[in-house]
């Protein structure tokens, strides 16, 4: 029997699925089959074919979802996608206008065939797992000779201004030897990257991933937005003109294959790796852009993509493999497509080439005589000015197992980290509010400037993840957001008003309306920027809002009030102000703000009822921030232990100290953090939900989201990855491809073997909206390949061998087939002949090189 959703299953409380509208016939055999599949779904015995599918039946788009799988199912039906049934919301509409596409559907019956999966070895698998830990403990032996030798030579000042000194000389000669690091290393182990494929787990993904990891550990990586990273990259391979702007923190793998013409703005999360996985493989292939382009926030550039002088792609959009964008074009969406919107709105500055160089120089002193020197002798000159501390933590002070030793580190990790909290909070509130007196909105300002290193400064202090995510999911995040500069009006208290995740570029320009909920993954776009000035302005969310994960809300925004904002989906700036409508897609479009099904809680949202709730959910939530502060803390004392150990043993074993300090943390932080996740979770499953956010289960589960996972990044791209992914409980395959996949509840997610996750994906197996918590499973079958930034919503299932392409969405409760390519936002079937990236016509050259030499060897 096929399972259905526990949605479906269990309708609310007075909740009316029958249309109360007069019963209309189907008047061709199209409008009777559609509607006989419609009524087995929702259960009813028949469905009138002018019943709107959400106002009359009451259905909501997991219910439609699972209506398109069945009508997929059926050979002698058109194939219905999920924005088709929001253009066509009656079964008579939907059977014209599939009647309408048919024959465009009908040119290629059958979808093109998916690529056949590369299946490595276990033992390959096993043996480049191996050689990649064995990379990490020569990289920890290396750092551990730099930091004995060099600690050594600093500790032997006399005084804190020779300590100073030479912090300066050593911190100075480490930080250029870890800047031109993995430079050398990339031309020596691979030299200049070509369009190709090869397996993963291979040699030559092992090469590729060492480059790879030391580019994203390179300190250059937080110079993002200062010109000298674009030297950086230059030194790297990458081909980039006159006057480029980088605000993306995601470097590319491939720089050889990625050319940026002069004056092209690159805005934050944008991926443009000129790589991805694919089906086994890596792929590598070109990115190329003209001058004057310029590339919005969330944006996908996938491999064998081109955009010609002054071209730009909007935010929330990706260029898919093979597109090209003309030049002097606007596109937008995913996949993109032309529209007439200008993105660039904003006139230029003065900003030349001696002012580029002015302010990276700066720069440089900045690291060389402030943060480098504080970094390396701010410890030793501590303990040279406070002799109580020289004391103590001498070598030969305290034994590993003297009490003392534990003491020590009880009270140094409780001062440190708590002291770090309250610290936090006060210089947060203070110092970006008297920063931004020299901030006028809506004024125009050159690059690389005084106003641009302070408009840097505060978006860098104000955006620190701590406290947002402690703070999250409550209603204690409210007073933060207002202490940092929000401008959240009259709140209407709900206890989830804002998620862990929110992101901004100027506190004091952003403003929320009352009554509006924000789940995790906004990003205030409230700046402008052009390759030589940018401009701060406000950016305002209307009142009783929903706004839905991974979401770029820019400034001039043409939403307002009561609007429900789908995932990913992209914020209209043109047009008029939509009111009372839900968004949803890149390119977004109406739909219905909100159905019977979605609201069967709202009665617990108003009255003495929603009081005691709320008062009992925030009691919930100050325990949760206690225990997590706790968690963290003993975390920090842990490795505040060892390394005072360390301290205690540095004159017999020195550097070898050092590496097994930075191999034990390697490897301490997944233990610990994955027994606080099953310690929470009271080592049993997860199972599918529908409830309130004020039911007790809901808050314990939102629990789960605070167990700390940025750690897990550092184990992308290995074996690693997959191991403490099943131990946290994800129901997970063998040799699966994780190369930066998020997946939010672990126990609801089913992963195949030999699936390939690219960077940026997510599984996200619950959904938030307006008070109603939903969660289900979601299974991926064997051999699947999810894109870059992929996002996969609960109660979907994928096929073995399916694949999901770039930024797309696939939405709740869709089943894609075996073998099937599905892509866009929302996701629907692809079903012309994929596009062969550059990377296999190159292997298939060499193939036929190969052939011909030993055909030439024969005949000779």
């Amino acid at each position: 029997m096929e399972e259905k959703s526990v949605e479906v299953l269990t309708p609310g409380p007075g909740e009316s699925t029958l249309d109360k509208r007069e019963y209309t016939g189907p008047n061709s055999g199209i409008e009777k089959e559609l509607a006989d599949v419609l009524a087995v779904v929702i259960d009813v015995e028949r469905v009138s074919v002018e019943s709107h599918f959400f106002n009359d039946l009451g259905a909501n788009s997991l219910v439609m979802a699972q209506f398109c799988a069945r009508i997929r199912k059926r050979p002698d039906l058109p194939s219905a996608s999920m924005k088709d049934i929001y253009r066509h919301p009656t079964i008579r509409s939907l059977a014209t206008g599939l009647a309408d596409a048919e024959p465009l559907l009908t040119e290629s019956s059958i979808p093109a065939p998916a690529t056949v999966v590369t299946r490595a070895g276990t033992a390959r698998y096993v043996l480049c797992g191996a050689l990649q830990f064995l990379f990490f403990m020569g990289y920890s032996f290396l750092a551990g000779i730099a930091a004995d030798r060099g600690y050594g030579w600093v500790s032997a000042g006399s005084n804190a201004i020779e300590i100073y000194l030479r912090s300066l000389v050593f911190g100075s000669i480490g930080f250029v030897a870890l800047c031109t690091f993995p430079i050398a290393a990339k031309w020596i182990l691979v030299g200049r990257w070509k369009p190709r494929e090869f397996p993963i787990w291979g040699l030559t993904y092992l090469r590729f991933w060492t480059v790879k990891a030391l580019i994203h550990a390179n300190p250059m990586i937080f110079f993002v937005g200062n010109p000298l990273y674009v030297l950086y990259l230059r030194a790297l391979g990458a081909r980039i003109g006159k006057g480029v702007t980088i605000l993306s923190r995601q470097p590319p793998a491939c720089p050889d294959l990625l050319t940026i013409g002069a004056g092209t703005v690159i805005r934050k999360d944008s991926f443009f790796h000129c790589y991805r996985a694919h089906a086994g493989r890596i792929q590598t292939g070109r990115v190329t852009l003209g001058r004057d382009v310029f590339i919005g926030e969330k944006t996908v550039l996938d491999i064998d993509t081109s955009m010609g002088d002054g071209a730009q792609l909007g935010h929330t959009s990706t260029l898919y493999s093979g597109q090209t964008v003309p030049d002097g074009q606007q596109w937008h969406g995913s996949p993109a497509q032309p529209t007439e919107h200008d993105y660039v709105r904003i006139e230029s500055a003065a900003c030349g080439t001696l002012r580029r160089v002015g302010f990276g120089f700066v720069t440089l002193l900045q690291v060389f005589f402030v943060y480098v020197p504080l970094m390396v002798g701010g410890a030793y000159m501590l303990i040279d000015l406070v002799p109580a501390l020289h004391n103590r933590l001498g070598p030969g002070s305290v034994g590993f197992t003297s009490p003392g030793l534990y003491a020590d580190a009880l009270a140094l990790s409780f001062v440190l980290f708590f002291g770090f909290v309250v610290f936090g909070v006060v210089v947060l509130f203070t110092v970006p509010r008297l920063l931004n007196l020299v901030i006028e909105p809506d004024k125009v300002y050159p690059l690389y400037g005084f106003h641009y290193s302070t408009f840097r400064a505060i978006g860098r202090m104000t955006n620190i993840k701590f406290f947002k995510w402690l703070l999250g999911d409550s209603s204690y995040i409210v007073y933060y957001l207002r202490g940092l500069g929000y401008d959240l009006s009259r709140i209407e208290q709900t206890g989830s008003n804002f998620g862990t995740e929110v992101q901004h570029e100027s506190p004091y320009l952003c403003s929320v309306g009352s009554g509006t909920m924000v789940a995790d993954g906004l990003s205030i776009v409230n700046a402008d920027y052009s390759s030589s000035s940018f401009r701060v302005s406000k950016a305002s969310i209307g009142p009783r809002n929903f706004i839905g994960n991974n979401i770029a809300y820019p400034s001039g925004a043409k939403t307002g009030e009561n609007c429900l904002l789908a995932t990913k989906v992209m914020i209209p700036l043109e047009g008029e102000v939509r009111e009372g409508v839900g968004l949803l897609g890149s390119p977004c479009f109406e739909i219905p703000r909100t159905v019977e099904r979605d609201s069967r809680f709202d009665h617990l949202r108003s009255g003495e009822e929603f009081r005691r709730s709320l008062a009992a959910k925030n009691r919930y939530n100050i325990r949760s921030m206690l225990l997590f502060l706790t968690v963290r803390w003993i975390y920090f004392f842990v490795l505040t232990v060892v390394a005072l150990a360390d301290v205690d043993l540095y004159d017999s074993y020195g550097h070898v100290l050092i590496a097994a300090f930075l191999v034990f943390s390697l490897a301490f932080t997944p233990f610990y953090f994955v027994l606080v996740e099953r310690c929470i979770a009271a080592f049993r499953g997860l199972q599918p939900r529908l409830c309130s956010i004020y039911d007790p289960y809901f808050w314990w589960h939102e629990r789960l989201w605070k167990v700390p996972e940025n750690y897990l990044n550092i184990f992308n791209g290995t074996p690693f990855k997959s191991l403490i992914w099943r131990m946290l409980g994800v129901r997970i395959g063998s040799r699966v491809f994780d190369d930066g996949c998020h997946l939010t509840e672990r126990m609801l997610t089913t992963i195949g073997n030999d699936c390939t996750l690219n960077a940026g994906s997510k599984i996200q197996c619950h959904s938030q909206e307006d008070g109603t918590f939903k969660s289900d499973r979601s299974t991926i079958g064997a051999g699947s390949t999810l894109g870059v930034g992929a996002h996969v919503h609960y109660g979907v299932t994928m096929g073995d061998g399916a694949e999901l392409a770039p930024d797309s969405f696939l939405m709740k409760g869709e089943e894609v087939p075996e073998r099937a390519r599905w892509g866009g936002n929302p996701a629907a079937e692809t079903r012309e002949a994929p596009y062969q990236p550059a990377a296999l016509a190159y292997e298939a050259q060499r193939d036929r090189s190969g052939l011909q030499a030993q055909s030439n060897g024969k005949m000779r």
